[in-house]
């Protein structure tokens, strides 16, 4: 009986996991993004708004009924996987009932959009790759904060008593420091009027823009890079392992077959001789 229900799992497994389901799933993720965003309009929400409803608790009930039976084919199993753990959290959010006190939650229904990186390998293969450059990407944060904390005291020492409302303390020094970093007016907006009172102040704002723009920017891309590099070089080699050690078997299994059928051509040929030796 025990190995009845093994094997009804693995085939619920296999199935609730193969190509067509995948697929299936996420066509309907692509479709439920589609709704959740139909939803923000209140126009279309009047004309076609309990038909979207609807079509949004349809799918909901999918996956559902999707994560339900992955959880009974895999059992404990399943939350031990990362990526299932994620798609169960995504779901459940959605079952967060409208008129409760966390009814704030349902916004996060478009999380279930999130589905999509663990459906395409493609996307987790990124994901991996930045989960695996936090470290470095953190080193890199600490280091941008140590700069910024370095120029924004500077700024204030230089430029706070004549713009106190960009660099009236740290505080508002790192945020204009910020903006400066992005680009963003910097040019027309912050540093020229500054230079109309100091007109050095370029001095101090390029190597501000070289060091926290071009440089810290281009340390992130390039950590990121060569994490997705090492995930591929990763994932080549335990693929070239897999087939490895499946091709040693398959020798092993051939080299066996091949000895069998040495030693049944052995004895046949010996039968054979003892047969012949035995006619007058």
């Amino acid at each position: 009986m025990a190995q009845q229900f093994a094997s009804w799992r693995r085939r619920v497994t296999n199935v609730v996991e193969g190509t067509l389901v995948e697929r299936f799933i996420i066509v309907l993720i692509l479709i439920n993004a589609v709704t959740l965003g139909l939803e923000t309009s209140p126009s279309i929400m009047r004309q076609y708004g309990p038909l979207i409803t609807m079509l949004d608790s349809l799918i909901l009930s999918v996956f559902v009924f999707e994560i339900a039976l992955r959880i009974v084919g895999r059992g404990l199993s399943f939350f031990r996987n990362p990526w299932s753990v994620f798609d169960f959290s995504v779901v459940a959010v959605a079952l967060v009932p409208a008129g409760s006190e966390y009814s704030v939650l349902r916004a996060l229904r478009v999380l279930r959009v999130l589905r999509l990186l663990s459906m395409v390998p493609q996307m987790r293969r990124v994901v991996a790759a930045l989960l695996a450059a936090v470290p470095g990407l953190t080193s890199i944060v600490l280091v941008l904060v140590l700069i910024f904390y370095v120029f924004a005291v500077m700024a204030t020492n230089i430029f706070a008593a004549d713009y106190p409302q960009w660099f009236g303390n740290v505080g508002r020094s790192m945020y204009t420091l910020f903006q400066i970093m992005t680009l963003e007016s910097w040019s027309m907006g912050i540093v020229r009027p500054v230079m109309e009172t100091h007109p050095y102040a370029w001095l101090f704002f390029v190597p501000f823009i070289l060091v926290a723009t071009f440089t810290m920017l281009n340390l992130f891309v390039a950590l990121i890079v060569n994490a997705m590099q090492s995930q591929t070089e990763s994932e080549h080699q335990k693929t070239t392992a897999v087939v490895e050690q499946e091709s040693r078997r398959i020798d092993g299994n051939l080299h066996n077959d091949i000895q069998s059928l040495h030693e049944e051509i052995c004895s046949l040929r010996a039968l054979i001789e003892e047969r012949l030796k035995r006619k007058p």
